[in-house]
């Protein structure tokens, strides 16, 4: 498990010996991945609709989130719009997506930034970002921006655990998770994290991909974000709760961080995991009665936006 103050440092490099050393957590078979992941998928009708948005008129202070799908975010202040994690693919290679993205690329608002949590391909799609209309600036994890050059950037800036990137307006600190970032096989030296976003008084974190660690607790200790964007999807089988969370986990997790929003993501999109596509919200909807939060959880309808 990583540490909250410093990146890991790279493992030295070896060809893996079988297939299970390329899964996240390194049990299952080939056989068994086919099956749940790529037939499943195959098999299930694509549901789901791009919707027209109807972006908000902000003032000053408030905060509008519009869920796109999967670990997919606009995030939109008076002057300022966000895009985390764009991905608008159908596929990912031959995994399909078994709902559609809830916004089309060309009815996004003009980008000011990108940010990308790290180099795995559901969360870094390079055609996605490649379709952005003029993207002014990108930020994402250490030895990432390689990846993003040719992309249509106007500046890229990496940053490591609890560094900082601001402006006189705002301000992007990159936080630690309980993850992994190579792309492919042999680059390990590529980071992974998540952002705490502030604006005009407002705090949003969106975790990335992370497994339940205590790092939560320094995030909200030190950053102490009001939205938590939290994953809650590909925790099934458990093995594959050590590199992600379920929603028992994101709700641990957002008490750690003291926030007072919990908005789920990283489910329902695309098929990672063994559970069903429609079981981890309803999960969390059940967990977050059984604790008397159901009034700190909101589910995001993808393509509306939620004024905060």
């Amino acid at each position: 498990m990583p540490t909250s103050s410093n990146p890991p440092a790279a493992a030295k490099r070896r060809f893996p010996r079988s297939f299970k050393e390329l899964t996240p957590s390194g049990h299952f078979n080939p056989r068994a991945f086919f099956r749940e992941m790529v037939w499943k998928s195959l098999i299930t009708p694509r549901t789901g609709s791009h919707k027209k948005p109807a972006f908000p008129k902000l003032a000053r202070g408030q905060m509008a989130v519009t869920w796109i799908g999967h670990a997919s975010f606009l995030i939109q202040f008076a002057d300022l719009n966000v895009l985390v994690d764009p991905n608008f693919a159908n596929w990912l290679f031959f995994l399909k997506r078994v709902k559609r993205a809830g916004l089309r690329i060309e009815d996004l608002p003009p980008i000011d930034l990108v940010l990308i949590t790290h180099a795995h391909y559901d969360h870094f799609h390079k055609p996605s970002l490649r379709r952005l209309p003029q993207p002014k600036l990108g930020i994402m994890p250490w030895g990432t921006s390689a990846l993003a050059r040719g992309l249509g950037f106007d500046r890229l800036i990496e940053l490591k655990w609890w560094e900082s990137f601001a402006t006189p307006e705002w301000r992007v600190t990159f936080v630690p998770s309980n993850h992994w970032g190579a792309r492919t096989l042999r680059d390990e030296h590529r980071g992974y994290g998540g952002f705490v976003l502030e604006h005009s008084g407002r705090r949003i974190y969106h975790a990335g991909d992370s497994a339940y660690f205590d790092g939560f607790k320094e995030i909200g200790q030190r950053l102490a974000p009001e939205v938590a964007l939290l994953p809650i999807g590909a925790c099934h089988p458990e093995s594959f709760r050590h590199v992600h969370m379920g929603p028992q986990d994101a709700v641990h997790a957002f008490k750690d961080l003291r926030a007072q929003w919990l908005v789920p993501m990283h489910y329902g999109h695309f098929k990672l995991g063994f559970e069903h596509p429609d079981e981890p919200p309803e999960w969390i909807k059940q967990l977050a009665h059984e604790r008397g939060m159901s009034h700190h959880l909101k589910i995001l309808e993808e393509g509306a936006p939620y004024v905060f």
